[in-house]
């Protein structure tokens, strides 16, 4: 097989972190201040950043998708989640940057606690929201600091080799894909602005503006976007501000009837004259940077801090990104079958690596010849590696997939016509009993997500607890969301719907959410089961209220040797060989022969699997 084309497995290192960090500090020394802060962001709040944004990843080594540093003159902190408890321990020097537990210490605690009093705390108005900037500024009145905001970010001016900003191709989405026009979603827009008494939409979130100009980008890694900003005024024309110059054609045609397009050089000054006419803009507080209300508020203008109406329409899909999703999970269904049917013949007698397994999915996805980029860095993670949740294999910690092992591969792709998530743990030989029985507690809250059916107006705190009750039951748990929103080809984390503790949206028909509990045992293995579900209206006879309920997209099996059937009741065991049985009509015709039989014998009804191995 070729080599993936899209993963890369070179793991910036800690070992310089210390030589970094005292240039910064230097840097600091000459700017006047006495620390700094480096969040993992860009000036959109992004996920996935371009590679001249991924600051804290060059000055730490850690790589995670979220986290933050607070660097002051004698002592350093990297504040990160649940899910990098064991990873960012593992990729910085942790003799000069002490990894904190969110769930523990905040940001804004640690530099409470940390900060001198009289100290001047510097931070890029560029990488923090409004809210964030107050947040800081109350914890630095808490030391009895203040903070100060920096006009040139001091990391930046140590960084030597730099990357360039990014200038990918920007492509029009098709219309059939879109399933919307970009003047319907302007109309859509406007009349939101109106209800809510603005005058314009400043879009800082590259997701909004890709969704509501139908195009699509090659900014950054694994989504794309274009990176840049729009104004979209009540009435008027709207106008794009775009880092890339390199605009196709038909695009600019595209949207001639709609929108402007400018470059994003452009952008300072044109929100300034906006403003000194607008009597109040509204401002994303999600991704807004500070920078931008305080050249709205210095030209006159008057910010109106809120949701950008846009994120929620997003979340909806349309009938066009529905179908597109449904066929472009039909696809992945068929590259990641193909995958574990190899996997189950390359994998046992220690002849496999997590590399290689990586490899080997991306160019399986890579042979449907749709695939545009993996949706995320594929966890790859045999043994005790599976127990770190966002693990990123590299050629470091590259091990062979063994014996008695599990194997955890969570990974998804780009499509033209969807984005997928899929996560599928399988045991290499002959699991032990304990992990037959987590794997199968995991398994009931995944099938009781997938069975859930509740009134219209519940969210996802609200059923998140369904997932986790079988792990509950026996005193254990999992330190990360149920569930997180997907997009029609955009961002594979999208909100603002969600299946978690913190998930207070309304879940609503057309939206498009991930199916993930898991379980980890750390130093010994990891367990996750992930498909990606679709909120759809159900009829129940005899209900007196609207209901909803979920409809499964992604197709694959599970691992059924892990399965313990003592553990299951009928309904459950009913749903999984349902779900095997439609997974095994879908696909067959698809597959290769080889593939085909060994997908008939892995998707037999569960007592008939299990009386074929007494």
């Amino acid at each position: 097989m070729s080599r993936a084309r899209f993963q890369t497995f070179d793991d910036p290192s800690h070992r310089e972190g210390a030589t970094r960090i005292a240039a910064l500090r230097e840097a600091m020394r000459r700017a006047g201040i006495d620390g700094f802060v480096v969040p993992r962001a860009d000036e959109h709040q992004s996920e996935y950043v371009p590679a001249n944004a991924e600051r804290l990843a060059w000055l730490t080594g850690f790589t995670g998708s979220a986290g933050t540093a607070v660097i002051l003159a004698d002592e350093a902190a990297l504040v990160v989640d649940g899910r990098y408890t064991l990873q960012a321990p593992a990729q910085v020097d942790t003799t000069i940057l002490t990894p904190v537990q969110l769930a523990e210490t905040s940001v804004e605690a640690w530099i409470g606690e940390h900060l001198r009093q009289g100290a001047v705390l510097g931070y890029d108005p560029w990488l923090h929201t409004a809210e964030g900037v107050a947040k800081l500024e109350k914890a630095a009145a808490k030391a009895g600091a203040s903070i100060s905001p920096v006009a040139e970010n001091p990391v930046d001016a140590v960084w030597a080799d730099r990357p360039a900003a990014p200038a990918g191709a920007v492509v029009a989405h098709p219309l059939e894909l879109a399933g919307d026009s970009v003047e319907a979603k302007l109309r859509r827009i406007r009349e939101a602005l109106g209800r809510g008494g603005c005058d314009a939409l400043v879009i800082s979130d590259p997701h909004n503006l890709a969704w509501a100009f139908n195009l699509r980008g090659s900014d950054v890694a694994h989504t794309p976007l274009a990176l840049g900003y729009a104004v979209v005024p009540r009435t008027g024309r709207a106008a794009l501000y775009l880092t890339s110059s390199a605009i196709d054609p038909a695009l600019r045609e595209a949207l001639s009837p709609s929108a402007d397009i400018a470059g994003r050089a452009d952008f300072d000054a044109a929100l300034a004259a906006l403003a000194a006419g607008a009597s109040r803009i509204r401002l994303d507080s999600a991704t807004g940077a500070s920078a931008l209300a305080t050249l709205v508020e210095q030209a006159g203008g008057r910010i109106d801090p809120g949701p950008d109406p846009i994120t929620l329409m997003k979340a909806v899909k349309n009938a066009g990104e529905i179908a597109g999703s449904r066929a472009a999970h039909h696809r992945d269904g068929i590259a990641v079958t193909r995958f574990l049917a190899w996997l189950s013949r390359q994998a046992p007698g220690g002849r496999l690596t997590e590399i290689a397994a990586v490899e080997a999915l991306e160019d399986f996805r890579g042979e449907t010849g749709l695939l545009r980029d993996i949706s995320f860095p594929t966890i790859s993670g045999s043994g005790p590696n599976g127990a770190i949740v966002h693990y990123r294999v590299t050629r470091d910690t590259d091990r062979t997939i063994g014996e008695g092992e599990l194997f955890l591969v969570d990974s998804g792709a780009q499509y033209a016509d969807g984005t997928t998530d899929i996560t599928r743990t399988v045991a290499i030989g002959t699991p032990t009993e304990e992990m037959r029985d987590r794997f199968t507690r995991v398994l009931k809250g995944h099938v009781a997500i997938a069975r859930a059916m509740f009134p219209k107006g519940t969210t996802g705190a609200q059923i998140d607890s369904f997932a986790r009750a079988p792990l509950w039951q026996a005193g254990l748990d999992f330190d990360h969301g149920t569930g997180h929103g997907v997009g029609a080809f955009l961002s594979v984390h999208e909100g603002p719907q969600r299946i978690a503790k913190t998930g207070t949206t309304a879940l609503s028909p057309g939206m498009i959410l991930s199916n993930e509990p898991g379980y980890y045992r750390a130093g010994a293995y990891g367990i996750r089961i992930e498909n990606l579900v679709l909120v759809e209206e159900r009829a129940i006879p005899g209900g007196d209220r609207p209901m909803l309920g979920f409809e499964t997209l992604t197709l694959a099996p599970y691992d059924a040797s892990l399965i313990d059937l003592s553990l299951l009741d009928e309904a459950e065991i009913a749903w999984i060989d349902s779900y095997h049985a439609r997974v095994r009509q879908a696909l067959s015709a698809d597959l290769d022969g080889e593939t085909r039989a060994w997908l008939e014998a892995v998707t037999q009804p569960l007592r008939r699997m299990k009386d074929a191995d007494a």
